[in-house]
């Protein structure tokens, strides 16, 4: 297959914005994958401020980053990603390249937990005020569970309100699939 997966297409797209001695950012931590992948960007000289409101999310990202030698440059906040621009230091405010937010649930834990829409775009927001230009913010969507079509839904209008002068929104999917595939819509901040 010549078009790149979804997941794949995400890193492309954070590999263009991020580069050695970055700021990065995970909203999502997840399992930690795209912590990792982060830390593996930025490099010794970059960071990267992962959050999660789930322990379990900040365990298995932390052992996952001390399995790959990745620790030392990842900084975990047990906390929503709606407190994140709190949470990162002043001075690395205008220096954040690129951030990632895998929005849904914690892959084997309890799906009633899901990321929200007003959390999400509170989080997205504060994204766009302390990222660098031409910063890439890249959303994957997954909306095949209990409140996704609603975050789904309310992040697409947020993202095609933005002002086009301020940031460029791209949408990238696959339409012809079944069982509400996820996808991804990437910000450019101007």
């Amino acid at each position: 297959m010549k078009l790149d997966r979804i997941l794949p297409f995400a890193k492309v797209l954070l590999k263009k914005a991020i580069h050695v001695g970055d700021v990065a950012v995970d909203a999502t931590l997840g399992n930690g994958y795209d912590t990792a992948f982060l830390a593996e960007l930025v490099g010794d000289t970059g960071k990267v401020y992962g959050f999660d409101v789930q322990e379990q999310a900040i365990e298995s990202s932390k052992e996952r980053l001390m399995q790959q030698n990745l620790l030392k440059r990842v900084t975990l906040f047990h906390s929503g990603h709606e407190h994140l621009a709190s949470f990162i230091p002043i001075s690395d405010h205008g220096k954040v390249t690129g951030a990632v937010f895998n929005l849904g649930y914690l892959p084997g834990s309890d799906k009633r937990i899901v990321t929200r829409p007003e959390t999400t775009i509170a989080a997205i927001s504060q994204l766009l005020e302390i990222m660098a230009s031409e910063g890439i913010i890249v959303l994957v969507i997954y909306h095949g569970h209990d409140g996704g079509a609603t975050e789904r839904d309310a992040l697409l209008k947020y993202c095609r309100g933005l002002d086009q002068r301020y940031a460029q929104v791209l949408q990238y999917q696959f339409i012809n699939q079944q069982h509400n595939p996820p996808f991804i819509v990437a910000i450019e901040k101007k």
